[in-house]
């Protein structure tokens, strides 16, 4: 198909969740969509670029074509067959960065959108949740995250190859997470990065390791979505939390003690935001006196919903 180029005038708004990846065992395959949005605003030019960023990332992403949203834009509008001379993206983050929140995947996710947004006002169909996961996980190399923020909710995802050497299939399916799982989140002040922690895990395990993770993993599809009480030995993991801890000392400690506080707790993704699972409103003051003392800031979050994308500029406060 012939590039197309969209006219200028055209607007497009999205809004996509922050998630949650891993979930303890499930290391790159399963994935939560949580209640922290970014919202992407866009306008079509006729030629150059303008990027305005408020909240999380403000001054510190490159205003340029290199910027993770716009990347994302162009490369849903190719897929449609379309290009664009200009835009006028602005940004409203409140996903924080660096903190194992799914910022990245949500950029993707939400760039995707506004392709759709902007390719359905010249009578394209928009690209579809499998196609939405496919692309945005191609800008990581796994769907864990991008999933989450596609589809909302609980995911489960994987790969596929067709023969070695093949481009990777990525694909995902939903859960229905159990009404009674309450979620936290504890974010911390400092960040991380996710090339070096996933630079601090080995290049092989021990076969009793990956038999441990596989019956956790495995176990965490059915207490997220039948028996909640299954939590805790649900979400043990030997693959990457321990191996990750020399990176985010406090968050390794503040996941020991509120799983000694009976709270099923995991760090989210690389890092080092930990995420708590329970049954429970409320936080043991042990908890929240830590929480306190080492800079984070804890809180009950919703599920997340999945991408909304929709014609027209974002509506005025």
């Amino acid at each position: 198909m012939a590039d197309q180029t969209l006219p200028a005038g055209l607007s497009g708004h999205a809004v996509v969740s922050g998630s949650s990846a891993n979930l303890g065992p499930g290391f790159d395959s399963m994935g939560l969509a949580l209640g922290i949005s970014d919202e992407i605003s866009v306008q079509t030019t006729e030629s150059g670029l303008s990027i305005d960023v408020e909240g999380e990332g403000a001054g510190e992403v490159p205003a340029t074509w290199d910027h993770l949203v716009v990347r994302a834009i162009k490369r849903g509008l190719a897929a449609h067959g379309l290009r664009v001379d200009g835009l006028n993206v602005n940004c409203r983050n409140t996903i924080p960065h660096s903190r194992g929140l799914g910022s990245s995947a949500a950029a993707v996710v939400g760039g995707l959108g506004i392709a759709n947004a902007l390719a359905e006002q010249v009578d394209c169909a928009p690209l579809g949740i499998a196609e939405l996961v496919q692309l945005s996980a191609e800008f990581e190399g796994h769907p864990d995250n991008a999933a989450a923020a596609v589809m909302g909710g609980a995911v489960v995802s994987w790969t596929e190859t067709s023969e070695p050497g093949a481009a990777a299939q990525y694909r995902a399916a939903g859960l229905r997470l159990h009404p009674d799982i309450r979620l936290f989140v504890a974010i911390p002040q400092f960040r991380s990065s996710t090339a070096e922690t996933r630079g601090l895990l080995p290049e092989q395990v021990s076969h009793l390791d990956a038999r441990f993770n596989i019956a956790r993993a495995s176990l965490l599809v059915l207490a997220l979505t039948e028996r909640p009480d299954l939590l805790m030995v649900a979400t043990e993991d030997l693959l990457h939390q321990g191996q990750r801890a020399p990176a985010m000392p406090a968050s390794a400690e503040y996941l020991r003690l509120l799983r000694r506080c009976g709270i099923a707790a995991v760090i989210s993704g690389a890092g080092p935001t930990v995420l708590g699972f329970g049954q429970d409103a409320s936080l043991p003051e042990e908890a929240i006196g830590f929480a306190a003392e080492h800079g984070f800031t804890v809180g009950e979050i919703n599920v997340g919903r999945g991408l909304v994308w929709r014609a027209g500029a974002m509506a005025a406060d």
